[in-house]
């Protein structure tokens, strides 16, 4: 057991927001309060906010109907696109109820940013004092999310780092200072914990982004002597750092099942077993992303279905169980999956799927190159494009597929839909010789 720097930590931070909307003034409140136990509760308008979020720049009537109340963005451009009827991020947002943890982006270590010249440290505090003045009356926000992941591929041991994240969370208060500030780690790596408990006291909430192993953070974060509120602000299904690899070195990505078991499972970990000082969590992702595959952190496809994770954490949110659930693949039988093949080599795959309210099902199967690369901290991904003339038929659950002519890295995708806004999905490696 490690245990590094604890310290006590009691304060109450709260925040009066207005915003005209229509002809009337809103005011919001939010509190930190520590209890005589010591435990830690977040009050919005003087009632304890439980966090049931899901990060994401979209879909928030969505979200509020599967039982979530909070959302989680990550840079100020996120809130400042308008859709074509003028409305931002945070306006759609508070229309469905759902809070903002208000992101802004801190320059991170890999992509060059420099803690040690001045000139861009200026640069920066300027820019996060006029990000927070933009925004601080809109009653959509809950939280101010400071920097995501600054140190992810260093050893988190720089003390530059870390002051100065302590002199931006001060420049935010000075600001907003009724709003608690959060800042995110990816994981909990000892040094990284450490360099923010010596040198970022200012800080109200640590934020820690763990897939694989997000059930775990309430142990690792008490070992390490972590006494402050916590958020786990990023969930999910296994990573593709943390997966079996073939041969060549493609990741094999859980099924959409799977995840949705594990996003469930975490939930009810976290909320059972967060302890005293945890606050909430947000699912990654409400929407869909290009990250390694289109489907890995997707909990929606881009063709607008929802997958089996939304309905596992609408059940985690509410208790029950959509009316309209997402259709399940049992099995699927694809003799290639993780293989070696020949170029033009024919084969018959099929699948095995169920459908709860006995909806017709339709099976689309098309496939992708890998893609090149290292997919790193969520960078952005250029969408990847469909192999042609792979998928000569398909009958029923059944497809006749004939493997690319170019050798290299693929990977077969299996869609099921029920026709009624709800599809699972799966994909399998392979590779062309």
């Amino acid at each position: 057991m490690i245990k590094i720097l604890n310290f006590a930590f009691t304060f109450t931070v709260s925040v009066i927001s207005t915003l005209a909307v229509g002809q009337n003034m809103e005011s919001i409140r939010v509190e930190i309060v520590q209890n005589a136990d010591g435990s830690y509760e977040l009050l919005r308008n003087g009632e304890t906010y439980e966090i049931r979020g899901a990060g994401g720049p979209s879909r928030y009537q969505e979200l509020a109907d599967a039982g979530g109340n909070s959302t989680r963005t990550w840079g100020i451009r996120q809130l400042r696109e308008l859709d074509e009827d003028g409305k931002s991020l945070l306006d759609h947002a508070h229309e469905a109820g759902v809070s903002v943890v208000a992101g802004i982006w801190v320059g991170q270590v890999r992509s060059g940013f420099d803690y040690t010249d001045q000139k861009s440290i200026q640069k920066q505090r300027d820019d996060v004092r006029e990000k927070v003045r933009e925004f601080r009356h809109h009653p959509a926000i809950l939280i101010w999310g400071l920097g995501n992941e600054i140190a992810i591929a260093t050893p988190g041991d720089d003390p530059a780092v870390w002051k100065e994240l302590n002199e931006l969370i001060k420049i935010v208060k000075e600001e907003d200072p009724s709003r608690p500030v959060m800042s995110v780690l990816a994981g909990t790596k000892p040094a990284r914990v450490q360099g923010v408990m010596e040198h970022t006291p200012e800080i109200d909430i640590l934020g820690v982004n763990a897939y694989g192993g997000g059930a775990n953070v309430p142990e690792r974060l008490n070992d390490l002597g972590w006494t402050k509120p916590y958020i786990v602000s990023e969930y999910g299904p296994r990573g593709h750092w943390e997966v079996p690899k073939t041969d060549w070195g493609a990741p094999l990505e859980p099924t959409a099942e799977q995840k949705a078991e594990l996003y469930l499972k975490t939930y009810d970990t976290l909320k059972n077993d967060g302890g005293g000082n945890y606050l909430g969590s947000y699912a990654f992702l409400w929407g869909n992303r290009q990250e390694l595959t289109p489907t890995w952190f997707s909990m929606f496809l881009d063709t607008g279905e929802k997958t089996p994770a939304v309905d596992f954490m609408s059940y985690a949110w509410t208790g029950e169980w959509p009316n309209n659930r997402v259709p399940l693949i049992e099995e699927w039988d694809v003799p290639f999956a993780e293989q070696e093949v020949d170029s033009g080599q024919l084969f018959t795959v099929s699948v095995e799927a169920r459908d709860f309210n006995r909806e017709r099902l339709q099976y689309y199967w098309w496939v992708l190159p890998e893609k090149k690369g290292p997919s790193v901290g969520g960078d952005p991904e250029k969408w990847l494009t469909p192999v042609e003339g792979v998928v000569n038929a398909t009958i029923g659950s059944t497809a006749r597929l004939r493997m690319p002519t170019q050798s290299g890295a693929y990977r077969l995708y299996l869609k099921v839909s029920n026709g009624s806004g709800g599809a699972s999905v799966r994909n399998a490696p392979f590779y062309v010789k």
